[in-house]
């Protein structure tokens, strides 16, 4: 037994239901031979703190959780400067990005993708701001909804999966704001009132499939970005919420577009949200995609 193992896990993720599979998952790695490093998070930046600082010697990292311990663990590899192959055992409440690259929703079956699989080289993003850089695996937003993720707490999450998602965003329609930015992407510049927009490299959001576009690729080196302009009206508002559930664009109500560079400037701070946690509030935002950024675990190729 000769090859390292990393495996950092949150226990709170997901009905905690990681605590009767975590057994068997870690006999999944032994039977494969590796020898394991365990590390259960305590608080949020854990995953990203020990992803940073481990050594060279560990052949694969696996990480459980939500999106949100992805996330740390990508920002920690990319911390630490140097790149080890991922493997990711989801078990939040939405699991988007899982969803995305067809991982399997058993915990144990997980694992075994995690050893067994092949390498995917995804894409990533890269978030700059005024206070530095950040990274995100799939998703950068603000504005309708984004705080949902992060305000609503771990025990509704665990009870009612991403239903309560949608309870906790329906008591915001009374009070929608909106942000007047300037866009700017690939030589095109726009200023307008926006209540959301998204910078996606997935499938699903929120649990919802296709809401990002249709034919996406996760290794194109290109972002699906939604920009939704601030309704007149709540039937307008409606509309707009029916559309892009549907897919079904309204070009006057909303701009769609894929772009691996991005810049959104504003007067006052907007609040974002990277993987469904806390991405700050910043006036200046450049996005750019960092293609095949990672190597995640996926599937092997059938026989």
């Amino acid at each position: 037994m000769n090859k390292k193992l990393l495996f950092v896990y949150n226990p709170k993720a997901g009905k905690a239901q990681i605590r009767n599979k975590l057994a068997d998952i870690l006999d999944v790695f032994t039977k494969e031979g590796y020898e394991c490093t365990v590390v259960p998070t305590q608080k949020r930046g854990d995953a990203r703190t020990v992803v940073a600082a481990r050594h060279d010697g560990y052949d694969l990292v696996v990480c459980s959780g939500g999106d949100g311990t992805l996330d740390e663990v990508v920002t920690g590899m990319i911390q630490s400067g140097f790149r080890t192959s991922i493997g990711y055992i989801p078990a939040g409440s939405t699991n988007d990005f899982g969803g995305s690259i067809s991982l399997p929703k058993h915990m144990v079956r997980a694992a075994q993708t995690a050893v067994t699989g092949r390498d995917f080289q995804c894409d990533i993003g890269s978030f700059c701001h005024e206070d530095g850089e950040d990274v995100f695996v799939y998703i950068a937003a603000f504005g309708l909804f984004t705080d949902v993720s992060y305000e609503t707490g771990q025990e509704m999450k665990n009870v009612l999966g991403h239903m309560a998602y949608l309870l906790e965003g329906m008591k915001r329609l009374p009070s929608i704001r909106s942000f007047s930015m300037k866009v700017s992407w690939d030589g095109n510049e726009l200023e307008d009132d926006f209540i959301f927009g998204m910078v996606t490299n997935s499938f699903s959001v929120g649990g919802f499939k296709n809401i990002t576009g249709r034919n996406v690729k996760l290794d194109d080196g290109l972002f699906e970005v939604t920009l939704i302009r601030r309704p007149k009206n709540p039937i307008e508002l409606n509309n707009i919420i029916v559309s892009l559930l549907n897919r079904d664009i309204d070009t006057g109500a909303m701009y769609c577009f894929r772009t691996a560079n991005l810049r959104l400037e504003s007067a006052e701070p907007v609040a974002w949200t990277r993987d469904g946690e806390n991405g700050g509030s910043h006036t200046k935002v450049e996005i750019r995609n960092v293609c095949k950024g990672i190597d995640i675990r996926i599937k092997p190729l059938s026989k």
